[in-house]
């Protein structure tokens, strides 16, 4: 079950990342054609190739885990923004992303 979760995971974070597999098996020191094999259910990543994937993406190891959360590293921008928001400014966005839902 979570060999078929990682290899759909990585593939979607990759496609939204607009990254080639041979790139980001490059990028993470691995060779060209790691990641595809990952994508294709032939292997599994070591436990540090999957935190250095996930420093690939920006994300922790939960927020790769989060189901719910399609665009874990951009979330995590927003949130990081809203931190330096007074209450009034993180209220109207608030009001605005309520709006968006609707």
């Amino acid at each position: 079950m979570y060999e078929k979760f990682l290899s759909e995971r990585i593939a979607k974070l990759r496609t939204m990342k607009k990254v080639s597999a041979r790139d980001m098996s490059l990028s993470i020191g691995q060779n060209e054609n790691y990641i595809n094999h990952i994508e294709n259910g032939k292997s599994m990543p070591s436990m540090q190739v999957f935190f250095y994937i996930c420093e690939y993406f920006k994300i922790s190891p939960k927020e790769f885990f989060d189901e719910s959360t399609s665009y874990p590293a951009l979330i995590r921008e927003i949130i990081e923004d809203l931190k330096t928001l007074d209450e009034k400014q993180i209220t109207n966005i608030h009001e605005i992303i309520k709006g968006l839902k609707n």
